[in-house]
Parts: C-alpha cells; structure tokens; sequence
C-alpha cells in the first residue's frame, strides 16, 4: 500500500505537534508547517526521524499567505504526488474587546485561522479529487459556539467562519468521496493558551483538556473508520458544551 502523506499546519507545539507525533507513530509521510518556528519544527522533525523511522519534511510558510501556501505545496510535490489528509491546524488565540480591536487584529486573526483554511483547502483539493479520496480536518473552537466567553469577537468570528466552511465544502466533495470535518476544542491547555486563565473547575470532567485528546480524535477523522463521516463538527471539551 502507497505511504499515505498528510500536512499539518502550525505543528510547531501544541496540539499540531501532538497531532503529527501521533500521524508519524501511524507511519504517515508528514509534512510539518509552522510560520516562525523553524528551530521547534526542526526538533520535532528529528524527534519523529528517531523515533518513528517515517518520512518527515518541514514546509515553513505563513499559510495565511497565498503566495506563501502555493510554495509549501511546490515543494510538496517534489517529494510525492500531494497531500491525501490535510490537518488545517495554524491559529492564533485572541482575547480583547471588540472596541479595542485595531484593524490589523482583525487581519492578523482572519489571515490566520479562516484565509488560511481556504488556501490550503484550495491547494490541496485536485489531488484529492483525482484520487477520488482524502481527509480534511478544520480546527474550529467551542468559541464558535458560545461566542468565546474566554476569547474575542474576532476569534469566535473566525472560528465560526471554519465550521460553516467545513459543512459547505463536505457537501461539495462528497460526490469524489473526499470528507471533510473539524474538531471544535473547548479548554485545552497549550503554549497558545497558558495565560487564558482555563481551571480545572470549569469543566464538568474536572480537567482541562491536553493536545493528546484532540490528537486522537483528528486521527479518527482521519482514519478508514471514519469514510463515512463527513460534514461534522466534533466537540471535544470534556462536556462545557453539550448539543
């Protein structure tokens, strides 16, 4: 069987590197992305090259970029044909109010988690669609749901942007048998999120969250056992948000 190749954007920490650990112990060819990390996508490059014996490249680039994304994916294709599972991961956190927001916050943070959604969905789709198959996993937010609570109206907004994206792309690459989900954390303490103020006692699990569980959950989403699921948002917030 061909080595499946999967892109994970912003794996320098947190829950992307937890995610690409968890796609190299599975033998996957991974691509890692991040924008300023470089010397920690390095060090994770090296961890999985010893660890997990699997081929392993890293795609530096700021995917809220267009130019910057059509690069990552040239390089891709010197290596293999493209990506069959891509795990749209980049994000920033943001927490303000809205009357305090400049104008390049509302760039920053749309860029990031929403634009950047788009053009690597966008890149990494042909390939997908001539091999009538493939994995998309979008990384949306419980925020997109409440509103934020703990983040700003520019990140609930960007958030949402994704869930709704998520559903209308299902629905258009169902008929080449591509799905196409999103997990939607809820209190998962990261490097990202340290300073949040996040308690054990805000979570009726009486924990906070780890990169870990949601790592097993993209790697569902990701997986044979999951050809059938498309379209869905996954919360994975230890029961803050019950539907």
């Amino acid at each position: 069987m061909q080595k499946q190749t999967v892109l994970i954007t912003g794996a320098s920490r947190g829950i992307g590197k937890s995610t690409a650990l968890l796609f190299a112990s599975r033998g996957f060819r991974v691509f890692l992305n991040c924008r300023n990390s470089v010397d920690a996508l390095k060090e994770l490059q090296c961890t999985i090259q010893e660890t997990c014996h699997t081929d392993c490249h890293i795609v530096p680039g700021d995917v809220g970029d267009p130019s910057c994304v059509r690069d990552i994916f040239q390089k891709i294709s010197q290596v293999c044909e493209g990506v069959d599972i891509l795990i749209n991961n980049a994000g920033i956190a943001h927490i303000g109010l809205l009357m305090d927001m400049s104008d390049e916050d509302w760039d920053r943070i749309i860029h990031t988690n929403l634009s950047s959604v788009f053009y690597c969905c966008r890149a990494a789709i042909p390939h997908m669609v001539s091999r009538q198959s493939g994995r998309i996993i979008n990384m949306a937010s419980q925020s997109a749901e409440t509103g934020g609570l703990a983040a700003s109206p520019i990140y609930a907004a960007s958030k949402a942007a994704v869930w709704c994206m998520t559903k209308s792309l299902a629905g258009e690459m169902g008929p080449y048998q591509v799905t196409v989900n999103a997990v939607a954390p809820g209190y998962i303490m990261t490097e990202m999120t340290r300073n949040a103020g996040y308690r054990d006692d805000m979570v009726p699990m009486k924990r906070l969250g780890t990169p870990e569980d949601v790592a097993d959950v993209v790697g569902f989403l990701a997986s044979e056992d999951s050809r059938y699921v498309t379209g869905m948002i996954v919360d994975i917030n230890g029961g803050t948000v019950m539907r």
